[in-house]
C-alpha cells in the first residue's frame, strides 16, 4: 500500500490596504528609516484599519481567496487549523469563525498558538490529519493582527511587526510530494525574553493592568536574537542533512520573516544562496503567524512541482522548527 502523505495544493492570502512606512514611523517614535532598514530589512508594513476588525476579517479573505484559486467547495473543508496569537476573543476560536463565514459548515476548527511558529506547528498538525486517513481536506491558517497588541511609543517592538494572513489547502497524496519531514522544538525559559504580561489568566485585564500597559508585546532583542540565529538555524540545518538536502537540491529556503540577519544567518548555514530565499520582510514586516503562508502566497507563481522547500520559523515560547515540504503543483 503507497504511503499517505499530505500535499499542499492551494495557496491563499490577504494583507490590509493600509501601508505604514518607517518614515511615518518617524513621526511616532524616534527612529530612522535608514536605522530600521539596517537592523530588520523593514520597508513598510500592513495595517489593518477600522472598528470591530479583528484577525478573522483577514483570516476570511485569505480562505475565501483559496477556495476560489482551488475551486473547492466550502463544505467539503474538513478540517481548519488557524495558528494565531491575536484571536479576536478568548473565546470562540477565531477559526469558528472564519469557517462559518466561508460556508465550511462540515468542518471542525481550532486555534494553535505557538506564536511566530504557528503556522508550521499547524501545518504539521493538519498532515497528521491527512496521514492518519481521517480527513480528505484540511485548510491551515497563519495570521495575526500584530497592531492591536503594538506599543507604537516603543521602538524596539513597533518598528517590526505587521497585519497579515495567509492559508494553505492539505489533500492526501500517494506521490512523492508533499510534507516530507519535520522537527518541532519549544523551550519556556523563553518567557522572560518575549511575551505579553497581561490579559491571561495570570494578570487577567484590569484598570491597573491597562495604566501600566501590560497589554503590549514585550521583547527583549538581544537575548531573542541570539536565541533565534542558533535554533532556527540549527533545526534547519538537522531536517536538510537527515533528509540529503543542500545547497544544491534545496530550491526554496521559507523562512519566518522575523528579521533579515536572522534569515541570511540561516541561510548561510544550510548554504543557500540569496536568490534561493524567500523574502517579503521589507514589504510586510514580521506578521508573526502570518509570514510563511504569505511568502507560499507571493512565490506560489516562481513554485514547481517537485521542488524541495525548507521551512524554518521561530517564535516566541520559545518555540521553533523546520519543515521540508516537496512542492505539489505547477503554476497555474
Amino acid at each position: 500500500m503507497s504511503k499517505i502523505r499530505a500535499a499542499i495544493t492551494g495557496v491563499g492570502g490577504y494583507v490590509p490596504d493600509y501601508i505604514l512606512t518607517n518614515k511615518e514611523l518617524e513621526k511616532m517614535v524616534e527612529t530612522t528609516d535608514e536605522w530600521i532598514t539596517s537592523r530588520t530589512g523593514i520597508k513598510e508594513r500592513r495595517i489593518l484599519k477600522g472598528e470591530n476588525q479583528g484577525v478573522s476579517v483577514m483570516a476570511i479573505e485569505a480562505v475565501k481567496d483559496l477556495l476560489a484559486k482551488t475551486n473547492t467547495n466550502p463544505a467539503d473543508i474538513d478540517l481548519i487549523i488557524f495558528a494565531t496569537i491575536t484571536a479576536d476573543m478568548t473565546f470562540p476560536a477565531s477559526a469558528n469563525i472564519v469557517a462559518t463565514a466561508v460556508g465550511a459548515t462540515n468542518a471542525f476548527s481550532y486555534d494553535m498558538g505557538a506564536a511566530c511558529s504557528g503556522f508550521i506547528y499547524g501545518l504539521t498538525t493538519g498532515a497528521s490529519f491527512i496521514e492518519a486517513g481521517r480527513y480528505k481536506k484540511v485548510i491551515v491558517i497563519g495570521g495575526d493582527k500584530m497592531s492591536a497588541i503594538l506599543d507604537y511609543t516603543d521602538r524596539t517592538t513597533c518598528i517590526i511587526f505587521g497585519d497579515g494572513a495567509g492559508c494553505v489547502l492539505l489533500e492526501p497524496t500517494t506521490e512523492d510530494v508533499g510534507v516530507m519531514d519535520y522537527m518541532l522544538r519549544s523551550d519556556g525559559s523563553g518567557e522572560t525574553f518575549l511575551h505579553m504580561k497581561a490579559g491571561g489568566s495570570r494578570i487577567p485585564a484590569s484598570h491597573e493592568s491597562v495604566d501600566k500597559r501590560l497589554h503590549y508585546v514585550y521583547q527583549e532583542g538581544s537575548s531573542v536574537y541570539k536565541f533565534a540565529v542558533t535554533n532556527m538555524a540549527d533545526v534547519a540545518a538537522q531536517v536538510a542533512e537527515r533528509n540529503q538536502l543542500n545547497k544544491e537540491n534545496i530550491n526554496w529556503l521559507v523562512p519566518h520573516q522575523a528579521n533579515k540577519r536572522i534569515i541570511d544567518a540561516t541561510a548561510s548555514r544550510v548554504g543557500i544562496a540569496e536568490e534561493k530565499v524567500m523574502m517579503n520582510i521589507e514589504r510586510y514586516g514580521n506578521t508573526t503567524g502570518g509570514t510563511i503562508p504569505l511568502l507560499l502566497w507571493d512565490y506560489e507563481k516562481k513554485l514547481k512541482k517537485g521542488d524541495n522547500l525548507l521551512i524554518a520559523a521561530f517564535g516566541g515560547g520559545f518555540t521553533w522548527g523546520a519543515v521540508y515540504v516537496k512542492w505539489a503543483y505547477d503554476p497555474k
